[in-house]
């Protein structure tokens, strides 16, 4: 089976302090009801690759501990994130800090700038993910509608194993997942 994991509020939780409401507002924008992510301005850069060093991102440990326990002889595990380019020098800092490097059989970002969520759709389609894990729900009601074949599950406080659509499930642990699968 392959598997793919978003990086951000699944592996790596967002800076203490820092209401998850503002962050969305500062990396989503509004337009006419379509869906689009801001790229950030020079200012706005520099702000974000200091809040992204592994001191501000602490670790969401049980998350890497269920990861370690996947089976890797029936499935190929895929980290697909939609960091930007400017963050590359941090995002390779604290994926090696925190072994992540070792675990995945291949990591993907966004560092070519595109809207993240066409570059995620993309990348699902080319590997052929059968299952994708992510926080950000407007951005999997798009890729769901793009990937018919795969099943998403949305990782969220708000709800707990609850069917959205015919491919996206809401979870509250990623242990939820995998009691469906045959993985661990």
């Amino acid at each position: 089976m392959n598997i793919g994991f978003d990086l951000d509020k699944i592996f790596i939780d967002y800076p203490p302090l820092i209401p998850d409401v503002l962050i969305d507002r500062l990396y989503k924008k509004k337009s006419n009801g379509t869906l689009a992510y801001r790229f950030p301005s020079p200012l706005e850069q520099r702000i974000r690759k200091l809040s992204h060093y592994p001191f501000f991102r602490p670790a969401i440990k049980q998350n890497i501990a269920f990861l370690k326990s996947i089976k890797r002889e029936k499935n190929k595990l895929y980290l697909v994130s939609s960091r930007f380019g400017f963050l590359e020098y941090e995002t390779a800092t604290i994926i090696k800090k925190l072994g992540l490097d070792k675990i995945f059989d291949g990591v993907y970002f966004n560092y070519d700038n595109k809207q993240p969520h066409e570059f995620k759709s993309t990348v699902i389609q080319t590997l052929k993910l059968d299952i994708y894990i992510d926080d950000d729900f407007p951005l999997l009601k798009y890729i769901a509608k793009h990937n018919k074949k795969t099943q998403f599950f949305w990782l969220t406080k708000k709800r707990s194993h609850e069917k959205l659509t015919r491919n996206i499930t809401a979870i509250s642990n990623l242990s939820e997942i995998f009691s469906k699968y045959d993985i661990t």
